[in-house]
């Protein structure tokens, strides 16, 4: 089974969305840069087990069209509020992985009423010091060159950044969506620096799960998280990478479907 693909009005423009199955709704919210496409493995088994999968292209990425100045994470969170008026839904289960964990907090923190449930899969609880020094990173357009050597380089940076990558196709996957981004693939990852996350975490009042596995680039801070938040739920998986979902999409989507049900 493959996700039905449609577009809705959004804040900046066109929303892409990928939607599977009947049942519970959960929103997903990709990493950056990436896509809906990075749950492809996972929607037919979150299908399987009632769950109403509902995918969203982040501004900028996939299909959806690019905001005009570069967005904040809570311009990134206005893209929830029509998703659920297009459904009819008056409130919905969340997840978000990594960047989309910032993405669904800020929404989650001001519109607490429309969440019923909060998956963090990867949360980026970096501290202050930590964000300074990734924001201080040149940031913006890699300019091509003639021998094509600059998409070599990027590829290459994405399989030093995945330690322990088994599959090369989910390499390649997110790589050519990276690609597709453009110029403006770098707006993800310099707004998620920018945000205070650890703030609206720890101002969370919905039912939350922490979710990671052991070999994800960023394990660390979910051990963060869980330490600073006892009181919230946690699932770790082990081993995979920060591509968990094409790693293991059956083991992934049933943990989430055991929050999601209340299993």
């Amino acid at each position: 089974m493959s996700p039905r693909r449609s577009y809705i009005g959004g804040p900046f423009g066109q929303l892409h969305l990928r939607t599977l199955g009947e049942g519970v709704p959960l929103i997903l919210s990709h990493q950056s840069p990436s896509s809906s496409d990075m749950f492809r493995a996972a929607y037919e088994f979150l299908a399987a087990a009632g769950i109403k999968a509902i995918g969203i292209d982040t501004p900028g990425y996939g299909g959806s069209d690019v905001p005009p100045p570069r967005p904040s994470i809570g311009d990134y969170a206005k893209m929830f509020a029509p998703v659920l008026d297009h459904f009819h839904l008056a409130s919905a289960c969340f997840l978000g992985h990594h960047t989309g964990a910032a993405n669904v907090t800020e929404f989650a923190v001001h519109h607490p009423d429309s969440v019923t449930k909060l998956i963090l899969n990867g949360p980026p609880l970096f501290t202050g010091e930590e964000r300074a020094e990734r924001n201080a990173k040149p940031a913006g357009p890699i300019p091509p060159v003639a021998d094509g050597s600059h998409l070599s380089k990027r590829f290459q940076g994405r399989v030093a950044a995945t330690v322990g990558w088994t599959r090369l196709d989910a390499m390649q996957k997110n790589f050519v969506q990276t690609l597709s981004a453009g110029d403006t693939f770098w707006y993800g990852h310099k707004a998620a620096y920018e945000y205070d996350f650890a703030l609206a975490f720890m101002g969370l009042k919905v039912p939350t799960l922490i979710l990671t596995n052991t070999g994800d680039d960023i394990y660390h801070l979910a051990q963060r998280a869980r330490a600073a938040r006892p009181d919230m739920s946690y699932i770790e998986l082990t081993g995979g990478t920060h591509d968990i979902v094409d790693e293991q999409p059956e083991i992934w989507a049933a943990a989430v479907a055991k929050f999601v049900r209340g299993d």
